[in-house]
Parts: C-alpha cells; sequence; structure tokens
C-alpha cells in the first residue's frame, strides 16, 4: 500500500507543473554548408608544371624501396592461372573467364600440395562448366627453390603444368 501512495503523489507532483513553466526553447537557425554528394565543377587545371626551371634530381635512397623482378623470370601469361591455398572454385571461375574472354587455351600451373588442386579444377572445368575443352598436354617436372631456413640450399618442389584447350 505505501508504494501505490507514493507512487500516486509523484504522479501528482508531475501533473502538477504548468503550461506556463513549459515554455518553448527558442532555437535559431543555424546556418549550414551544403553537402556535396557529387564532385563539384572546377575550372580545369593545366597539366604543365609552371616552373621555369629545371627539376633538381631527387636525393637517392639509402635502402631500395622494392626489389626488382629477377631478370630471369619470363613476364606472366594472362592465359596462365597459378593454383595455390584458395578454394578450388576460384580457380575454375578464372579458367572460365579466360575462355569467356576470347581466349582457345588455359594453362594451370601448380606447385607442392597444390598440384591436387590443379587436377581437381582441370576435372570440374571439362565435366562440369566448359565440356568443349579438353586436355591438351600434362607436364610434370621438379623444381628446385631456396630453402626457407637455410637459404644457401635448395629444396626439390614437384611442379604440374595442365595444358587446356577448345
Amino acid at each position: 500500500m505505501m508504494t501505490e501512495e507514493i507512487n500516486q503523489e509523484t504522479n501528482q507532483d508531475s501533473n502538477s507543473v504548468t503550461s506556463e513553466e513549459q515554455k518553448p526553447v527558442a532555437t535559431e537557425p543555424v546556418a549550414t554548408e551544403p553537402v556535396a554528394t557529387e564532385p563539384v565543377a572546377t575550372e580545369p587545371v593545366a597539366t604543365e608544371p609552371v616552373a621555369t626551371e629545371p627539376a633538381a634530381p631527387a636525393p637517392a635512397a639509402t635502402e631500395p624501396a622494392a626489389p626488382a623482378p629477377a631478370a630471369t623470370e619470363p613476364p606472366r601469361d594472362p592465359n596462365t592461372i597459378y593454383v595455390g591455398k584458395k578454394r578450388v572454385m576460384n580457380y575454375v571461375l578464372a579458367c572460365m573467364t579466360v575462355f569467356q574472354n576470347g581466349s582457345d587455351h588455359v594453362t594451370i600451373k601448380a606447385r607442392g600440395k597444390s598440384i591436387s588442386a590443379a587436377v581437381d579444377v582441370a576435372q570440374i572445368l571439362t565435366r562440369r562448366f566448359a565440356q568443349e575443352v579438353k586436355v591438351k598436354n600434362i607436364s610434370i617436372s621438379t623444381e628446385q627453390v631456396p630453402n626457407r631456413d637455410t637459404p644457401d640450399q635448395t629444396s626439390n618442389v614437384s611442379s604440374i603444368e595442365i595444358e587446356m584447350g577448345k
């Protein structure tokens, strides 16, 4: 009973506030800058340098920023898919993209533990997605790569190259 009486008293106190006491707060309009949702057109900027003096050569860096690619590595062929640690279907879709871009052949390459995934890619491609694509050539080899633990030694790694075409 006591809690009901307290609740009734607090309700009466809160209802006893008159409208004179509750004056609306006057707010002044705040000027805000419009937010641009699209780029604003500006005058074209000249692309030629304005300075007439020849530019000074940049100071030589003490450390190279990135190692240059080895001269013995051939450039990557856009029709070659290198199979690694991703899911098999990623490589199947990559092969399909090569064929849909107008190429009539694709080469699937893998080394070490990824060889079985490369074989899976070739089988899924020929049996499910592109029945007109056939295996043209398979070559297996052993590559010598630098050992991770001791760089002065090399390790033998098996590799496979599967050539497929229409």
